[in-house]
Order: structure tokens, then sequence, then C-alpha cells
């Protein structure tokens, strides 16, 4: 027997904000990811202003983790990008091997954490 269960309307507004970030921050994440498709650093804006306006809607429950794990994904993902960028001007092959690893580990966060909100899960501290 199929049972209905009812969901918090805030929270299902909270998992659709979601949805659409992780989504965004995974076309801007395959972009850096893929040679020659590179998304536009305003979808990642988009997204990072989406958590970063939403994130108070979503305290004292369990999606504020998410909120907080895009959040630190994109500052952390900036700032490599931003330490490294010096190797591109020096070096081409250290910058490439360098933007590639921080770009597959964005790709890594992403997917982790869009898995962990479609399974209600909270992301760790």
């Amino acid at each position: 027997m199929n049972q209905l269960v009812e969901i918090d309307p805030r929270q299902q507004s909270l998992k659709t904000i979601g949805h659409v970030s992780y989504f965004l921050h995974t076309v801007v994440a395959l972009g850096a990811v893929l040679p020659g498709a590179q998304a536009s650093v305003l979808l990642l804006l988009i997204a990072f202003s989406i958590d970063l306006f939403k994130r108070d809607e979503a305290q004292g429950s369990w999606q504020e983790s998410h909120f907080s794990w895009r959040i630190r994904t994109v500052l952390w993902v900036g700032a490599l990008y931003l330490v490294t960028a010096p190797l591109w001007l020096l070096f081409l092959v250290p910058g490439w091997i360098a933007w590639g690893l921080i770009s597959i580990w964005f790709l890594y966060r992403i997917v982790r954490g869009w898995l962990n909100l479609s399974s209600n899960t909270p992301m760790p501290g």
C-alpha cells in the first residue's frame, strides 16, 4: 500500500532551490572540466547569490548544511584558482594540471552534495 507523506512546503521550496543551485553549479563545474565547454561565470554568480540570499531561510534545518556546502565550495574553488593562476603565466602545463585537479574536485563536491540533497541527507560540517 502506498502511503502519501506530506512534506513541509518550506522544506520543499528550499529543496527545489537547492536542486536549481546544484544544477547551475554542475553546468559550471562540467564546463570547467571539459575543454571547450566553458560555461559562463555568470551562472556561478547566480547560483552563489541564490545560496547567499536563501541560506537564512534554511537556518535550523538539515538543508542549511547544503547552502553552507555550496558557498564554501565556491569560495574554496575561487581561492584555489586565484592562487594557482600564476602557474598559467609562468608555466602552462603546471597551470593546466592544477586547474584540472581543482575543477575535478569542484565537480566531485557538487555531485556529492546533489546526491545527498536528493536523499534528504545533510552535508558534513
